[in-house]
């Protein structure tokens, strides 16, 4: 059985790679994004505040006297650039990706929940002020990605119908 802090530090680890991962990924989409700008746009936004939530998290687990774990960063960096050769082989690939970034948007948003629980029971108000702040603009992301769906949707519609148009990306 594992104590609060040793779950809590596991949980912390998790977030980070899934932040590792999150910046593999969104990158990857950007990069290819060409017909998409306000999608492009946010998702350059969101890679830099992912850099950022990456190092904050770092930074929590550096004061707990433990460091990020090197193998659930490359496991979730692996997956990223998976799903990322997956999405290119869609012929409608943006969409798929924006959906795929809501969800993931919402698995974070979880995470962070449930780390800010565990920083309250065990009395982490730094880590829980860090998660607080994560959560926020994990939800902003994920608010923008949901507004802004259908029209990714219908832009792909439009251009896709047009011959010798690129739609996918």
């Amino acid at each position: 059985m594992a104590s609060p802090e040793d779950n809590f530090i596991d949980w912390l680890r998790d977030a980070h790679a899934m932040e590792k991962q999150a910046e593999t990924m969104l990158t990857s989409m950007a990069g290819r994004l060409e017909h998409y700008p306000d999608l492009k746009a946010r998702i350059e936004r969101h890679v830099e505040e992912t850099r950022h939530q990456a190092a904050e998290l770092e930074s929590c687990l550096e004061r707990r006297g433990v460091a990020a774990s090197t193998m659930k960063d490359f496991a979730g960096r692996m997956a990223a650039m998976g799903q990322g050769m997956t999405g290119m082989m869609a012929s409608d690939e943006v969409v798929k990706g924006a959906m795929a970034g809501y969800a993931f948007e919402h698995m974070e948003i979880a995470a962070y929940r449930t780390l800010i629980a565990a920083a309250e029971t065990i009395g982490d108000t730094q880590t829980k002020a860090v998660c607080e702040r994560i959560l926020a603009e994990e939800v902003a992301m994920a608010d923008w990605l949901e507004q802004h769906l259908p029209s990714v949707a219908q832009t792909f519609l439009q251009r896709d119908a047009q011959p010798e148009t690129i739609s996918k990306y």
